[in-house]
Formats: C-alpha cells, structure tokens, sequence
C-alpha cells in the first residue's frame, strides 16, 4: 500500500466504512441529494457557489418548476434567467448567463444528452474542475474525490496531511472506495459541514474519525483556513483525554477515584462533580473508548479492551 502524507491509518477500510455508516445514519436534507438529474444537480451545483445552502433550496424548487430541464431552459431568453438570478438574491448574474449558455451546449452539442465525466462536463461553459466532479459523482457515480476548503480541514485535522494542495489530492483520492464518489463525496463535504466546520462540533455531531483524529487527540484545530487555535484549556476535549490518559495507569477507578485524578477541584457534589464527570465518562463509553459498571457504591470505568 502506498505511503500517503500525513497520518492516514494504515486500516483505510475502517475509516472509510466508519464515515459511510455515519452518514447514511443521518445527515442534513437537501432536495438536491434526493435525485440523480444531472440538470437538477448542476443547477444546485451553480446555485450553491457563495450562496448559503438554506437560501437555495427555495429558489433550486422555483428554478426547476420554471425550468424543468436542459430544452426548457435553453429555449428561454437568457435575460429571464438572469432576471431570476437577481429576484433571488443568487449573486454573480455571470453565473445564470453561464447555466443558461451550458443548456444550450447540451442541446445542440450534445444532443440533449448530459456529458458523464469531470473531463466532457468542463467542456460547458461556466463549469469549473470542481462543479464537474461534483455533478459526475452525484449524477453518475462517476466521479473523483472532491478536494474543496471544507475537505482540506478534515483531512488537515483528521491525518495530519500537509497544507499542500498535491497532498490534499492524493489523500483524497487514496481514500475514496471505488466507484462509490456518489456517497463518499456527499458523506465527507457533510462531515466538514456539521462536525468539522471552523467551530469543530466533534462529539456533538458525532465525528466518526475521532479514534483516528490527530486535533482530537491533540486538541489542535488549527487548519488552512482556520489560523487560530480554538481554546482548548479547560475544554470537554481536554477532559476526556485526561479520562483516557488515567485510565492508561490504572486498570479500573471508581467515579469518585477518577475525579481528582482528571481535575484538581473535582467535588462529588459540586460544578465540577461526579454527573459531570458520569457525563464525560458516558459519552466515552458511547464511542466505545471506556466501559462502565456499576459498582457497590459508585460506577467504576476502565479503559475498553
């Protein structure tokens, strides 16, 4: 197996079914993942370029019961187009210009018929390597693994790749199962959506790479484009690794054992005391890191085997 930069787990499987299984579990709604049209995703594709995903998905639905596909919308004058563009607060009118000059390619080059791969859909007119992939891996299941900002931060925090857009590629690349961009591409731009974002979200959002994370395990967010380091010092993040590095030394602690072990002021009774505590020690137990029992007077964690 080739040597990837960074940090990548030498098990690639695990972590590729880890976030697969996470994403098909739950992830955020858009209508646009419902489909496999190539023209409805490409119009998505267009709309989502600097517009926030919520303000989208009403004029995606206005745009397609105007414009049902690729000969309706090259039929149409590109000034109501543009006119749309504007009424819907879409930005860079160049961009409406841009979908409405593709439709015509499709109808007149290509028959009607959609271009399938990155390659023959960078041949229309507007669409960059990035918009093609995309619309290649979500129509066709055709595509290669997306490399955007929010792909670069996970793959910086989660393997420690190097802020190198060549690394950035072949990471990317080197992870994605074949034949399955469709579902990885989604499930990873998700991943730095909800759980990776500026602002990580690890535990809340559930991450699925966290018993591989490097700023996990190190509490070092930094990423290209996050150049400060979120505060760490006195974070849940901090604690649950000091549950983890305790429980390294010893075999089995009641609750009230662990407490002063992971915190100065711990206090069975106070702020600081054993259900906060109970609830650090649980959310560990949920990523299946620390098993807990019940024991004659307290619950008693160890580390899980």
């Amino acid at each position: 197996m080739t040597e990837l930069p960074g940090a990548v787990p030498e098990n690639r499987e695990a972590v590729q079914r880890a976030l697969i299984e996470w994403y098909e579990a739950d992830h955020r709604s858009f209508p646009w993942r419902e489909t496999d049209d190539a023209y409805e995703i490409l119009v998505s594709e267009v709309m989502s370029q600097q517009t926030q995903l919520g303000r989208v998905v009403e004029a995606w639905r206005a745009f397609l019961d105007r414009w049902p596909d690729a000969e309706a919308l090259a039929a149409t004058d590109q000034s109501d187009v543009v006119a749309f563009w504007t009424a819907h607060s879409l930005g860079y009118n160049n961009r409406a210009k841009y979908l409405h000059t593709a439709a015509n390619q499709i109808i007149d080059e290509w028959d009607g018929a959609f271009p399938e791969t990155p390659a023959e859909l960078q041949e229309l007119h507007g669409v960059g390597p990035y918009t093609a992939n995309a619309v290649a891996s979500f129509a066709f299941n055709a595509g290669d693994a997306v490399v955007d900002t929010n792909v670069k931060r996970v793959l910086h925090r989660a393997f420690d790749v190097p802020d190198d857009d060549a690394a950035f590629e072949e990471v990317a690349g080197a992870l994605m199962p074949d034949g399955r961009s469709r579902i990885w591409n989604n499930a990873i731009m998700e991943l730095g959506g909800v759980a990776c974002e500026k602002t990580p979200a690890c535990d809340a959002a559930g991450c699925p790479w966290r018993e591989w994370c490097h700023a996990y395990d190190t509490g070092d967010f930094t990423a290209p484009d996050v150049p400060t380091q979120p505060d760490f010092e006195g974070s849940r993040r901090q604690f649950r690794g000091r549950i983890v590095n305790v429980l390294g030394e010893y075999d089995r602690l009641a609750l009230d054992d662990l407490g002063p072990r992971v915190r100065v002021d711990y206090a069975p009774e106070g702020e600081h005391g054993r259900e906060w505590l109970r609830g650090l020690v649980e959310d560990l137990a949920d990523d299946g890191l620390v098993s807990v029992e019940d024991g004659d007077e307290s619950l008693v964690v160890g580390l899980s085997e």
